[in-house]
C-alpha cells in the first residue's frame, strides 16, 4: 500500500512553516499529499516570485503560514497575511504573488 501522505513526519508535532525553505529567486513547494480527491502543497515564495495565472479543477484555499501573499482571484486582489486563507473556486482564474517572502499551505480538494 502507498503512503496517503508524504514528506512529511508522522505521529510528532510539526510546524508547518519549517518544513520548506526559501530559496532566492525561486518558489519552492513541497508535496504533502496528492491523489485524485485531495492536493496538499506547501510553498515558500521569495519577495517578488510569482505562480502566474492559471485555474484550477479543484476549489483551492490557501491558509498563509507566515509572512504576506497577494492573490488575485478573477480579477480581485486579496493581501493575505500569517494566519489568514482564502478559498479560491475551482476553474477560476488566479495568481500568486511574493509582496514579501511568504509561505502558505495548499489545500486542493477536487
Amino acid at each position: 500500500m502507498s503512503e496517503r501522505m508524504k514528506n512529511i513526519a508522522k505521529g510528532q508535532t510539526l510546524r508547518l512553516n519549517e518544513l520548506v525553505d526559501y530559496q532566492e529567486g525561486q518558489v519552492i513547494s513541497r508535496t504533502l499529499a496528492q491523489n485524485p480527491h485531495v492536493s496538499l502543497t506547501l510553498f515558500a515564495f521569495e519577495k517578488g516570485e510569482e505562480i502566474s495565472t492559471h485555474a484550477s479543477g479543484g476549489d483551492a484555499m490557501v491558509t498563509v503560514l507566515e509572512g504576506t501573499g497577494r492573490f488575485t482571484v478573477d480579477g480581485a486582489v486579496h493581501i493575505l497575511e500569517k494566519g489568514e486563507s482564502l478559498v479560491m473556486p475551482a476553474n477560476v482564474p488566479h495568481a500568486v504573488y511574493g509582496e514579501e517572502r511568504f509561505k502558505m499551505l495548499l489545500t486542493v480538494v477536487f
